[in-house]
């Protein structure tokens, strides 16, 4: 199979290199000059939306806009996946942007450069359908995902998003706060406080603008920080009743 990655930003360029090594021949489109990764051949913006494969990995933040400009122009033949860490907003502008006859799923790989850097064997990816799930097509990439050793989970966009908030929203709001507290390694550290750094490391070597993404574009992201602050006051309300 041939596929084309859209974007070569950091997670970009890890997928691309992950579905060459899956034995893909893999092309990428990049309006930002990036290194190619390993086995990737650089191609123009057409060939990348007439490809048999299209991955777009482009910041959840500028998916809309990329998509008014070049919907129109993908392939008929061409399978359109995205690769955004939310699902409701991504599948409802590409409904809106591609023309109804492409064949269209709402995907993402629940890791990254970090997460993935010993091998993905095992990871979770998501697909949302947003074209008929019992098309061969749909199949076929099912069928690629599981020969990547990968985890498939087969969901509605909204349900991922409401599992999303409280499992990846939480643990970069986290990462980020502490981040913003300083926290450090230590000679004395715990497991516990490894843990923790290790949560720091991977949340904030991606982008800021994604997770500046993630609580804007997952409606479900600000009822997770409501829960989160009332959470923190129960406790802070209990050590001060012992406090006395």
């Amino acid at each position: 199979m041939e596929a084309a990655v859209y974007g070569l930003g950091r997670f970009g360029s890890f997928w691309a290199e992950c579905l060459y090594k899956a034995g893909l021949s893999v092309k990428a489109y990049s309006r930002s000059e990036h290194p190619l990764p390993e086995g990737v051949q650089r191609c123009s913006e057409e060939e990348a939306l007439n490809s048999e494969l299209l991955f777009f990995a482009v910041s959840i933040s500028s998916f809309e806009s990329v998509l008014k400009r070049v919907g129109s122009r993908i392939g008929k033949d061409t399978i359109v996946m995205d690769t955004c860490s939310v699902k409701i907003y991504p599948a409802k502008w590409m409904k809106e942007n591609i023309p109804s006859d492409r064949f269209m799923i709402a995907l993402h790989p629940m890791f990254g450069p970090d997460s993935g850097k010993n091998g993905v064997d095992g990871l979770p990816i998501v697909m949302c359908p947003i074209s008929d799930s019992s098309d061969e097509r749909y199949k076929k990439m099912k069928a690629l995902f599981e020969s990547m050793h990968l985890s498939v989970l087969e969901m509605s966009a909204e349900r991922h998003d409401e599992e999303a908030a409280y499992s990846q929203g939480v643990t970069h709001f986290v990462g980020r706060t502490l981040r913003q507290m300083g926290m450090k390694p230590t000679p004395i550290a715990t497991q516990g406080y490894k843990n923790l750094m290790t949560i720091v490391d991977q949340t904030c070597n991606d982008p800021l603008q994604l997770f500046y993404d993630l609580q804007r574009y997952n409606p479900y992201a600000k009822e997770m920080r409501l829960s989160l602050q009332v959470a923190i006051e129960k406790v802070l309300n209990a050590l001060r009743r012992e406090e006395g």
